[in-house]
């Protein structure tokens, strides 16, 4: 802790932190998502490690001022590696009354609250059911309240620039985010030159938004509102250029760098789906890497185009949500029987039907699993963060190219729409994932015709010919084919042998063994867990550890087939625990697959886990076993 005098000679302590979750919360307009993003760009040029959990209504406009309308953006940075956006905010920014009601509840006693008092209308308390004015009474006396009339002051600073009161007042998130900025010591030079670039345009408008981000910044220098201001250090990274980025930034950099790995030309076939829907985005601006985008007129024309693709010899990828990979299904087992690459995207939200479209859940893995009519199993690959979602998609690419077949990758809407600093990979490191197409016939009859189901020996995978190579016509599509030569079959003993195929060769798939995180090595506890889990459930590890208790954990990145050293990895423990977003589906695959009394948590609630509630159910796992 130090002391420090500011420019108008205001005595200013200085408090040094490991750690800050800030939360702004504030109506669906109010800009809370890109106020978030600019405070976590901000850290992340700072150094700090971070995780973003950003919460949004799915209406475009929801009613303003109601609970339903909330929008809010949680930040998590540290000076350490850090796991989860956090469990419960150090500091919540309430923007009107309803972010306030919806947020005040997961506050800690003598947290921040920073209130924007011009929203507190008599009118607007009414529409969340305040019968009085929080902010007059005592009920917010466990917290440390500072009332800050953001929209009057906005107005105040912009009284030049010629805007209306209603133009000015919406860079009242601006001011928030100043204010914020001076609080933490963050730079302003690069929130500047975002606003400045993103309304380049308007320059107006850029013009009123840094005004207002000064304002904010101002306000915290010269008020004696604020005696505390809070340094948090950067963190120590590995060596090397590091970068931003969200889940599914990730995933198109990942599907654009697998092209290239490749040496293929990549067709994303996509229909615009919450969450699913940057990633075709992001994909549309990199052509110049040979990556053409189609955004369909749906579901299942995206895949049918994507799938088209990799017949013609491209690497096709179509992305989506669970209510589209149900469309897709009839074509996803098109190319189960056809046997060719095709990388499917799924970036799961919660269901059934539409479901919460802008909230998370993990509840489509049986959908992946088991999803399709017939016997056709797809491999399912996992990612568990956002910089993870970069390295999975090439894993998934190699399956489908190595294997043809189908590949089925699990992201979430917590991931795709989080962030967190990643490790750029320097191109020369990526894998080769270059294939080699046939070239001449293959009968094994010893004719000059092409068979198009004869088998490599290792993988079972048949030859990839692309149309209109001479000598290479073949009949491939959705009725059974004969074993080799490809010819339509009714026969019941080729059907039940190529069932057996298409089986034998995903369950053959060369995946890594299960890595066990056990450090004292005598542990009678493991948590084993998929997808975005991983974060919740290594902080909660933590936390028990922390207490002298010894836990085991492991993550599944390969869900279909499973690692060859799972079963013996559970059968060494005396309890396995799975927590899941869903009602227990990898605990019934375990159940079925290796007989094992699994511990099933789960949560369907549309919201990460918590690390705190994580460690409570650890906790009382680990005194069981010992009782």
């Amino acid at each position: 802790m130090s002391t420090s005098v500011n420019g108008g000679g205001r005595a200013t302590q200085v408090t040094k932190l490991d750690r800050v979750v800030i939360r702004f919360a504030g109506d669906s307009g109010d800009g809370m998502q890109l106020t978030g993003d600019r405070f976590t760009s901000e850290a992340a040029a700072f150094g700090n490690d971070l995780a973003t959990l950003p919460n949004f209504p799915a209406e475009i406009r929801a009613p303003a001022g109601t609970l339903p309308g909330v929008s809010s953006f949680q930040l998590h940075f540290a000076d350490y590696d850090i796991l989860t956006p956090g469990d419960r905010p150090d500091v919540l920014v309430a923007m009107n009354p309803a972010a306030l009601k919806a947020n005040i509840g997961e506050l800690p006693v003598g947290g921040m609250l920073i209130v924007n008092t011009d929203e507190f209308s008599k009118r607007n308390l009414s529409k969340v059911g305040y019968d009085a004015n929080p902010l007059e009474d005592d009920s917010l006396s466990n917290f440390q309240v500072h009332k800050v009339a953001m929209a009057t002051l906005t107005q105040g600073a912009l009284e030049g620039t010629g805007l209306s009161k209603k133009d000015a007042e919406r860079s009242k998130n601006m001011f928030a985010l100043g204010l914020l900025s001076w609080m933490y010591h963050r730079p302003t030079e690069g929130t500047e030159r975002f606003l400045r670039e993103k309304f380049a345009r308007k320059p107006d408008i850029a013009e009123a938004n840094v005004l207002a981000f000064r304002a904010g910044w101002n306000y915290g220098e010269t008020t004696e509102a604020f005696a505390v201001t809070y340094e948090v250090p950067p963190a120590e990274f590995p060596a090397g250029t590091y970068r931003q980025i969200t889940g599914n930034a990730a995933l198109a950099y990942g599907i654009v760098a697998a092209g290239q790995c490749a040496k293929l030309p990549v067709l994303l076939g996509a229909y615009p789906i919450t969450p699913a829907s940057d990633i075709l985005h992001e994909l549309s601006r990199h052509k110049n890497f040979n990556v053409t985008t189609v955004q369909a007129e749906d579901e299942i024309a995206g895949i049918g185009t994507a799938l088209g693709a990799s017949y013609g010899g491209s690497l096709g990828v179509t992305t989506t949500s669970g209510p589209g990979i149900a469309l897709k299904s009839e074509t996803i087992g098109l190319a189960v029987m056809s046997e060719l690459p095709l990388l499917i995207i799924d970036v799961q939200r919660g269901g059934p039907s539409t479901g919460l479209p802008t909230k998370t859940e993990q509840a489509d893995l049986l959908l992946a699993m088991f999803g399709r009519n017939g016997e056709s199993p797809v491999p399912i690959v996992a990612p568990h963060s956002p910089g993870d979602c970069f390295d999975a998609v090439l894993e998934a690419t190699r399956i489908a190219l190595k294997y043809r077949t189908p590949v089925m990758l699990l992201s979430d809407g917590a991931i795709a729409n989080g962030s967190e600093p990643w490790l750029i990979p320097r191109a020369e490191n990526l894998p080769d994932l270059s294939v080699e197409f046939a070239s001449e016939p293959n009968a094994l009859d010893g004719s000059d015709e092409h068979w198009p189901y004869v088998r490599d020996t290792e993988t079972l995978a048949r030859e990839w010919a692309i149309p209109g190579t001479p000598g290479l016509q073949h009949r491939i599509g959705g009725l059974e084919k004969a074993d080799g030569k490809g010819n339509i079959s009714y026969d019941p003993d080729n059907h039940d042998r190529m069932v057996r195929l298409r089986q034998a060769k995903v369950d053959g798939i060369d995946v890594p063994d299960l890595e066990v995180d056990d450090p004292t090595g005598d542990a009678r506890v493991l948590v084993l867990g998929w997808g975005s889990s991983y974060g919740p459930i290594g902080a909660g590890v933590r936390r028990v550890r922390g207490q002298g208790m010894a836990i085991a954990q492991a993550h599944l990145r390969h869900l279909n087939p499973f690692p060859a050293n799972l079963g013996e990895v559970l059968a060494r423990y005396d309890r396995v625990v799975v927590p899941e977003m869903n009602m227990g589906q990898l605990a019934l695959l375990l159940r079925g697959r290796y007989l094992v009394d699994v511990q099933s948590y789960t949560k369907v609630a549309g919201l990460p886990f918590k690390a705190e509630e994580l460690q409570h159910v650890f906790t009382e796992h680990v005194e069981g076993v010992r009782a």
